[in-house]
This record gives structure tokens, sequence and C-alpha cells, in this order.
């Protein structure tokens, strides 16, 4: 242990600092309201590029995104173009699609991650754990045996090996 100077006691703890953290739990680009044109993200992102919004595929209703703030690396959303809340509301044509970007989600993370496994739903509603409750977005998360490990059980911390922007390259490449 080192002299620690300064506010609080000194402990054994090594810090890993990841300020850019900061805006999620801030808040920042979070929709202020529940209509399309409250600043919703998932609205402004297929207006960029797909470097520039994180975007995998595009498809006639929805389109993939890596998450910003991810669970593992390689987690991707898929999103309806279309600002809705709620899965009741999606027309046939978004369900069918929504449900094949899902399966070629899966398959692209295979392909470029190995991945074993996958995490794959929808939080609805605020109280359900929505970051963004006001447009209905399905989480795929990949998974590795042994992914869970000391860091994001003790420390809370997850770290990712790779640069978003590279991630969504490799993705894209294995899109089918």
């Amino acid at each position: 242990m080192h002299a620690q100077a300064g506010a609080g006691g000194p402990d054994n703890f090594e810090r890993l600092w990841t300020p850019h953290r900061m805006a999620y739990i801030k808040g920042e680009n979070k929709p202020t309201g529940t209509g399309p044109g409250d600043g919703c993200p998932f609205d402004a992102i297929p207006k960029m590029s797909d470097e520039e919004g994180l975007i995998v595929a595009r498809g006639d209703t929805v389109y993939a995104v890596l998450n910003l703030y991810p669970y593992n690396s390689g987690h991707l959303m898929v999103v309806p173009y279309r600002h809705v809340a709620d899965y009741a509301e999606l027309q046939p044509a978004e369900l069918v699609e929504l449900g094949q970007f899902t399966q070629k989600s899966l398959g692209a993370l295979r392909k470029a991650s190995g991945a074993q496994g996958f995490n794959v739903g929808m939080n609805l509603g605020q109280v359900a754990g929505a970051g963004i409750a006001a447009h209905l977005h399905q989480h795929v998360v990949p998974r590795w045996g042994g992914d869970t490990n000391f860091m994001p059980v003790v420390g809370q911390t997850k770290v990712l090996p790779q640069l978003l922007r590279d991630t969504r390259q490799l993705l894209a490449d294995a899109w089918d």
C-alpha cells in the first residue's frame, strides 16, 4: 500500500478510471420526453453515417447498432426506425424484420467473435429497466465461457478489449 494524500482513508484498491461513463451516469443525450421529437438517440442514429452512428446493418424497418455503453464487446441492439415504445405496437413487417435482424446478429457475432452464447431481450418501460423507454430496442449480448470474472463481479467494471468502431467494422463485415 502506498501513502495517500487528500480526503479519504487509504485502501488496497487500484483505480481504473472510466471518465467516458460519466455521460451515461448523467443521462447525457437521454430523451426528455416520449415523442419522436424529444431528442431520442435512436431517431438520430439512422441519420448518421454507419461509422459515426456505429450502425452494423440497415434494413427496411429496423437497424442494428452497437450499444454505446456495452455489457460485453459486440453488444448490439436491433431498433425499429419508427419511434415506438411497446412491442405490442410493432407492425407485422417490423416484427418480422426485428426477428430476422436478431438472427443475423447472432450469426455475425458468432462469425466475428466466436460467441458461445447470448442474452437476447428487451426491457419494456422504465420500471422494467429500459434506459430509453420511449423507443423500443432489443439487446443482443454475446457471451463466452468465463466472461464473468472478478472485474464485473467484484470491481463492477467491464473491460472491453476493442474500440467500438473496430467492433462495428468486424460485425458489419460478418453480417450476411
